[in-house]
């Protein structure tokens, strides 16, 4: 699990500090670095809405109590699921003219309120993905854990956090060390097998609440060949979703999650790609 909230707190921290460092670098370059104020307490500000939004969810997850407390649970699991391929394919669509559409709105801001626009857009965009990545962790059993738990979540997430620092410094580099394109890519892949394994999650808890049905169960066991409570099979189990004695109806869902992810990435390559390429958001 800790792995799990690293990836996540890496990824999305470095999706917020691109944002922030296109901001940085359009003020450098139009007004010399005047704004930079405007720019940090936008990002206070989303760091702020973002932990209201977890304190929101803790309080709903405290009100609830029982089998509501569970379904509750579940249902965020399966939101998170959705809420990552939802963000996959729309830095898929909108990443190459990332930079082009935020410096759109960040003249457009300064014209029609002078540097108070910065702090707006800052603000949202740091509050999205603060927001997304709690929603995420509270999908991965934040709420449920032990104090002992809890402490590897923190260190796991401010782990994920100085390593994105670093990965953003290795890209500003250049794509000779590590291209924009090849992180999203793979980072991309990474999180779709991790929604996958959240659905799973999300699945298996509405069958034990009894709101689907199981069908055969287990529909087969491969324990003798790769058990998913130990070494790499739970690794697999935490990525990617492996089950080695899944029900029929966890098959059919990670089965139907696949297909609609292949349908979705085929008809998006369809569509014709606008604006500036991935290497130049920065």
């Amino acid at each position: 699990m800790p792995e799990q909230v690293f990836f996540i707190v890496w990824r999305e921290s470095v999706e917020a500090i691109l944002v922030i460092g296109i901001v940085h670098a359009w003020l450098a370059r139009t007004s010399g670095g005047a704004g930079q104020r405007y720019l940090w307490f936008g990002v206070a500000v989303g760091v702020a809405l973002a932990g209201l939004m977890g304190i929101g969810l803790m309080q709903a997850d405290g009100w609830l109590q029982g089998e509501r407390q569970a379904i509750f649970q579940a249902a965020m699991v399966l939101v998170a699921s959705a809420l990552i391929v939802q963000m996959v394919f729309w830095m898929r669509r909108h990443g190459a003219g990332l930079r082009a559409g935020i410096e759109q709105r960040l003249s457009h801001a300064t014209d029609n309120s002078r540097h108070w626009g910065i702090t707006v857009l800052v603000a949202i965009a740091v509050a999205r993905e603060g927001s997304e990545t709690l929603i995420f962790l509270y999908g991965m059993g934040l709420a449920q854990d032990s104090p002992a738990a809890l402490a590897s979540f923190t260190l796991a997430a401010l782990g994920g956090l100085a390593v994105a620092l670093l990965t953003f410094a290795l890209l500003q580099v250049g794509p000779r060390l590590f291209s924009w394109r090849l992180f999203f890519r793979l980072t991309e892949i990474l999180l779709l097998m991790l929604a996958a394994s959240l659905l799973v999650a999300g699945v298996e808890r509405l069958i034990g609440l009894g709101l689907l049905p199981a069908g055969p169960d287990p529909l087969w066991d491969s324990r003798w060949l790769l058990d998913d409570g130990q070494g790499v099979g739970a690794l697999l189990a935490d990525f990617a979703g492996y089950r080695a004695w899944p029900a029929l109806t966890m098959v059919l869902a990670y089965g139907l999650f696949w297909l609609i992810v292949a349908i979705g990435l085929r008809w998006q390559r369809r569509r014709p790609a606008a604006g500036l390429s991935t290497e130049a958001a920065v």
